[in-house]
């Protein structure tokens, strides 16, 4: 769907190449307060068990980063690191709701920890694992808006434009690269490209001017000395993983001991922000060379459609010239999606124009699929996967709330509220000098 307007640079320099909608920008401010940006998991609930070995907690908190929220429920609940599960991660400046578990008994008193609430608990026969659950509903206020009644307008339009491609291109949104700091993919980078070293100084100094004052100062001071002691005592204490790594670089560890001072989940998450990147860079590049994103060609891959709506990674169907007539049909009739690769060590290149994309993309970015096997953190190694390129629109609830303009949906898990948002507001887009000539 052609767009005549081109994302800004720290869009762009995380693959989010292009908008699917053509209205302008709006001006308008998303997360003033937490309270604007709620999220809602569509949790699938572990069987309830009075004996059972694991306890769910339904929980409320207001401006808590994901690992930070288990680490710090952990340390009070007397669990030991790492004990606490969730299906999905959320946004940090927002009121979430969501299920979290750890393997014993629920707590006899209330949780004290600033903003958070438990809503629920009870003991389970099973705990969580990532992805147990169908997806997130959200209720978002934009404010800040000089003319609401003209932004309801454009978002209306825009909403009448996605519903009229039926599609969403599926991107991961910026917080999967850092809300505040973008560096996940690039400390992932830098591991799969067997560069420890590099990977901790990404974390540790890499765009120092998006911290605070204070941490603004720390990050230029070790980036300039790589003294790690004198790092411990400037870094502030709220910077609690950067610490976890500095603390054993001042004991003398090499970085892959210092890195390993960090939850395997959270390492996890540099490898997947690169396969992420990626992605996205792959999503662009087909709108850019003008494949469809609902009509297979022979080198795709589809993914099933489960009966509860989601799409798992398992069992991909390859597209040929042979079952090309059948594929079409199933994505047709909505039973399958067209998927792009996260990049790993086996993701096979088909050749012809989708071998050309992973190419491409690898080309760009300089990642070579071997990579991620990841010697040095075996823990860490990623044979690929598969994700949907698009998802299908959803129905967006627009009304006046005040002086702004209040937004309802949903979506399946792994897909990004702020690709809608981006859809709608287009923060900081320029008009396009060439005109992309993608098709959904």
């Amino acid at each position: 769907m052609p767009s005549g307007w081109r994302p800004p640079e720290a869009e762009r320099a995380i693959g989010l190449g292009f908008y699917a909608t053509g209205t302008p920008p709006v001006s308008g401010t998303i997360k003033a307060e937490a309270e604007d940006f709620l999220v809602r998991e569509i949790s699938s609930y572990p069987m309830p068990d009075p004996e059972g070995r694991f306890t769910v907690l339904k929980v409320r908190s207001r401006n808590w980063e994901q690992h930070e929220l288990a680490a710090r429920l952990g340390a009070w609940l007397g669990l030991p690191r790492n004990a606490i599960a969730w299906a999905g991660t959320k946004d940090r400046r927002a009121v979430a709701d969501r299920l979290l578990s750890y393997r014993g008994v629920p707590p006899d008193r209330p949780v004290e920890l600033p903003g958070v609430e438990v809503l629920e608990s009870y003991r389970a026969r099973d705990g969580l694992s990532l992805g147990h659950h169908y997806g997130n509903s959200f209720s978002i206020r934009v404010t800040g808006l000089t003319d609401r009644d003209g932004a309801l307008g454009i978002f209306r339009e825009t909403a009448r434009e996605l519903n009229a491609a039926t599609v969403i291109p599926n991107f991961f949104g910026p917080q999967r690269f850092g809300e505040v700091r973008p560096v996940t993919h690039l400390v992932g980078q830098a591991l799969v490209a067997g560069d420890t070293a590099g990977a901790v100084e990404v974390y540790l100094a890499a765009l120092p001017e998006a911290s605070d004052p204070e941490g603004r100062a720390a990050r230029l001071a070790y980036a300039a000395d790589h003294d790690a002691e004198r790092a411990l005592r400037e870094f502030p204490r709220a910077y609690r993983f950067e610490r976890q790594i500095l603390e054993r670089l001042a004991r003398g560890s090499p970085p892959e001991v210092a890195l390993r001072g960090l939850a395997r989940d959270l390492r996890l998450l540099f490898v997947h922000a690169v396969q992420s990147w990626m992605f996205n860079r792959w999503i662009s590049a087909r709108e850019a060379t003008g494949l469809s994103f609902t009509v297979p060609v022979p080198g795709d891959t589809l993914l099933r459609l489960a009966r509860d709506g989601t799409t798992p990674s398992r069992d991909p169907i390859p597209v040929e010239e042979g079952n090309l007539f059948e594929c079409r049909e199933t994505v047709r009739k909505g039973r399958a999606r067209l998927a792009g690769p996260l990049i790993g060590y086996s993701t096979p290149n088909p050749g012809g124009p989708v071998g050309a994309l992973l190419d491409q993309v690898l080309t760009e970015t300089g990642v070579a699929p071997a990579g991620f096997r990841l010697p040095s953190f075996p823990e860490l190694s990623s044979a690929g996967a598969w994700r949907p390129v698009a998802i299908a629109t959803p129905p967006l609830g627009l009304r006046s709330d005040g002086e702004g303009v209040g937004l309802h949906f949903a979506l399946p898990k792994g897909s990004y509220a702020t690709v809608v948002l981006r859809e709608l507001l287009k923060s900081g887009a320029r008009p396009a000098t060439d005109v992309s000539s993608g098709r959904f």
